[in-house]
């Protein structure tokens, strides 16, 4: 008799890797990093869905459900390597390099370090903001609630908890204390959804590749569904303590309509273990899970 859960995980690890080997059934786990663009490839894309009011529904339609991944799963990024082909940079021509990126000297020398240390809070739990809260490969949901008018972006993966952005016209605070999400007022200019941050805190990493960014942080992000199973997604970002001016970038965001919101408690389900404190000083990001 096994009397302790914990003890099956390795021999259920190792039976799914032998499964694979031997040309067994596919496993598939839930909130896998696969390409969700190369997934997708095949499905038909349908129009954009909407409200009865005509407005863009950015999340699932009534009697459905799904998640908002990364298009192209653990290779999305807000920045291209210097050495990017001319088909991706076709593909993204508001995606700077990283020697285009307008570090101040602090920050580019902090983004050197992080690359060899990377103990990002994220694998920690705490919340991720900005573009990082969009490339982790377990998704997120969108959900509006029009007669509150308010989004809700809700995590999965990390600490599985949710943002609020404010569709009721109001003000950022003047008095903002700062925190993982920051404040978030949105509008909307035709089908796209505009939303205006401020009131960061410095406890997250900007994306998964560790760009910085300080409490002077204002960020100016735009949600544009173009069908049914693609989103857009565009990010300006201010932060004069950082950088030397106000720089752009882009991504795509790939739905998922087979997945949904799962119990996720981040200390009992950390797939990242090898990033540890005690176990290893850094890890691959090639590897097929990572947060």
């Amino acid at each position: 008799m096994i009397r302790n859960a914990s003890s099956l995980v390795p021999f259920l690890l190792l039976t799914a890797t032998v499964l694979a080997q031997q040309g067994g059934p596919p496993i598939r786990q839930v909130g896998s990093p696969v390409d969700i663009g190369a997934r997708e490839k095949d499905t038909p894309a349908k129009p954009t869905p909407r409200w009865p009011d005509g407005r863009v529904n950015l999340g699932a339609s009534p009697g459905q459900f799904g998640l908002w991944l990364p298009y192209s799963g653990i290779l999305e990024r807000l920045v291209n390597p210097d050495d990017a082909d001319a088909e991706t940079e076709k593909q993204f021509p508001n995606r700077p390099k990283f020697r285009e990126v307008p570090f101040q000297p602090w920050a580019r020398a902090l983004y050197a370090y992080r690359n060899g240390n990377q103990f990002e809070p994220h694998t920690r739990c705490k919340p991720s903001a900005g573009p990082r809260q969009f490339l982790t490969p377990y998704g997120v949901e969108f959900l509006h609630l029009p007669d509150l008018k308010r989004v809700f972006i809700i995590d999965e993966g990390g600490p599985h908890t949710y943002r609020t952005i404010y569709l009721d016209g109001r003000t950022h605070p003047k008095d903002l204390t700062p925190d993982y999400y920051g404040h978030s007022i949105g509008r909307w200019e035709g089908d796209t959804l505009v939303v205006d941050t401020r009131g960061f805190n410095e406890g997250f990493w900007f994306d998964r590749s560790g760009l910085p960014h300080t409490e002077q942080l204002h960020m100016i992000e735009r949600f544009t569904r173009t069908d049914s199973k693609t989103m857009q997604y565009e990010v300006t970002i201010d932060d004069p303590g950082a950088y030397t001016r106000e720089w752009s970038s882009s991504f795509v965001m790939g739905w998922d309509g087979e997945q949904e919101l799962f119990e996720y408690v981040c200390q009992d389900n950390n797939l990242a273990t090898d990033l540890l404190v005690g176990s290893q000083g850094q890890i691959s990001r090639t590897k097929n899970i990572i947060p």
